[in-house]
């Protein structure tokens, strides 16, 4: 992505953040990002497509990240870590983001459609790690499809408790204390 697209597309996923979806416009984007309406139609045709480059860039990255981790993960145990780790960190570093998608994953328009498809893709990834672990006896007995999105639920809590707190807390501190409840919450031992 070269550099005005990529500027305009951070101040897009900014804005709706802020002001939500609906209540930003193409000339607001243009105004904070510095570029004429122009250039953004040079890059996108519409308002929808950055939004859907925001799903699209941030479901790579989710995906990408817990590619990379799994390399090193022997056990369902560290795997579920690894997760818990890459969902915290993503939640930290991509406020943004996170915001946007969760304000955009209730109703019924095409937006959230395309939320609750990533949401779902998401727990495709999760649940079956959650199976295998209750096959291999080490998490209860249980809907892996319920309890992965549980577990997504708890993370992006974490997310209000950080805004809470006044992003006094870091990412390990989080962590700690997220994975600690969430192991003990479905491990048997």
């Amino acid at each position: 992505m070269n550099k005005t697209k990529r500027r305009i597309f951070q101040t897009a996923v900014k804005l709706f953040a802020e002001k939500g979806y609906d209540n930003t416009g193409i000339e607001e984007i243009t105004a904070v990002a510095g570029y004429a309406k122009g250039a953004l139609y040079y890059h996108f045709e519409t308002k929808e497509d950055l939004f859907d480059l925001l799903l699209e860039e941030g479901s790579k990255l989710l995906n990408n990240s817990i590619e990379i981790k799994f390399r090193k993960c022997n056990t369902v145990l560290e795997k579920l870590k690894a997760i818990l780790m890459i969902e915290i960190k993503i939640i930290v570093r991509y406020e943004d983001f996170v915001t946007v998608v969760i304000s955009n994953s209730l109703g019924d328009n095409s937006r959230t459609r395309k939320c609750k498809k990533a949401f779902d893709n998401y727990v495709e990834i999760l649940k079956p790690i959650i199976q295998q672990g209750i096959d291999e006896g080490i998490f209860y007995d249980g809907d892996a499809e319920a309890i992965a999105c549980g577990i997504i639920g708890v993370t992006f809590s974490s997310l209000l408790y950080r805004l809470k707190k006044d992003r006094k807390v870091t990412v390990e501190q989080i962590y700690k204390g997220y994975v600690e409840t969430v192991i003990r919450g479905i491990t048997k031992n």
